[in-house]
């Protein structure tokens, strides 16, 4: 039986990065994905798609989270919230979504004792998560303990987080190297067709594909960085 691997993917550079480091591992890919109601929805689940394909997952799940956008309190879910345009800021930006990994996760666990996986891959970064509480790498291990408390005894499920330690930079490096189809991915927070270049994410963006010294082959409105 062949081991399975649950993948939480966004659409961006990091998730399907994780994805196919877990493929060429051996693992099967199980892709997950989720509809929260995010400014760039439809964007993020046509690179979901294309990438799946591009992997060959033969099993995907897409879920919609409708909650998120009214609990609001984030730029990604509340339009009355502009995304930040100026660059990375101190402190937990607008741009976080309550608790979204660990509820994220949690729901990976129920699909990953359902299908059998041993292993849940998520893209969190701790460098640049602009200080998302929910990107740490002691959070996700104790996610990791409350679904196997939570789980059957037999059920026994590792977060792998390949891409916690890493930089933007090292993150393209990797990238290339899996051959990863980075035009594929998508990062942008706020545009749909063209990046807009200018928000949080696309400054990290652009700034990781620089300091690699790879060109980013997505479109920009903007290259501001």
């Amino acid at each position: 039986m062949a081991k399975k691997a649950v993948c939480i993917m966004s659409g961006g550079m990091d998730s399907t990065l994780s994805a196919y480091m877990m493929q060429n591992q051996g693992y099967e890919i199980i892709a997950v994905h989720f509809n929260y109601d995010q400014r760039t929805q439809r964007k993020e689940l046509e690179a979901f798609h294309t990438i799946s394909h591009a992997l060959d997952v033969k099993e995907k799940y897409v879920l919609d989270l409708d909650f998120f956008a009214r609990i609001g309190a984030s730029a990604l879910t509340d339009k009355s919230i502009d995304v930040p345009t100026g660059g990375i800021e101190e402190g937990i930006p607008v741009t976080y979504v309550p608790f979204r990994n660990g509820i994220f996760l949690s729901i990976a666990g129920a699909i990953a004792e359902k299908e059998g996986a041993e292993i849940i891959s998520i893209g969190v970064v701790e460098e640049d998560s602009s200080g998302y509480p929910d990107c740490r790498e002691h959070f996700i291990k104790s996610i990791q303990k409350s679904i196997n408390l939570g789980t059957k005894d037999e059920t026994e499920i590792t977060i792998a987080m390949p891409l916690v330690h890493l930089k933007k930079e090292q993150i393209v490096q990797e990238a290339v190297h899996y051959k990863v189809p980075l035009e594929l991915t998508w990062s942008c927070y706020q545009s749909e067709d063209e990046a807009c270049g200018v928000c949080d994410s696309c400054r990290l963006r652009l700034k990781g594909f620089e300091l690699a010294g790879v060109h980013d082959p997505i479109k920009y409105i903007s290259h501001s960085a």
